[in-house]
């Protein structure tokens, strides 16, 4: 088991997960992040610090979109070990439904 980033992080982006991970496997897309699985120790200690409630584990089912997408972009996007500041319009897309189709980016965070 890994944990990973579901779509309710999109256009959210509150980031209080990175600075508690301990090895540091949280890496940034322009609107959201995501969990690499191979460098996850599977710890827990960020699904509880996610304000959107977007990180669960992969064992929850229907997550297999999600899964791949994290792993994905884990080796596309850069690394962040330091959290910055969420998007000033975060709360307004949080516990949005849909927000894959309509806002993922593939492009890297800053």
């Amino acid at each position: 088991m890994t944990y990973i980033v579901t779509e309710a992080c999109i256009k959210c982006k509150f980031m209080d997960c990175v600075e508690v991970c301990p090895v540091d496997c949280f890496y940034e897309g322009e609107n959201m992040l995501v969990i690499h699985p191979d460098e996850c120790i599977d710890c827990g200690v960020c699904e509880p610090e996610c304000p959107a409630e977007a990180i669960i584990p992969d064992t929850e089912s229907g997550q297999d979109k999600m899964a791949g997408i994290n792993r994905e972009y884990a080796l596309k996007w850069p690394n962040i070990t330091i959290a910055g500041t969420p998007p000033d319009d975060a709360e307004d897309f949080k516990g949005e439904e849909g927000k894959f189709d309509k806002y993922f980016s593939q492009k890297p965070g800053h």
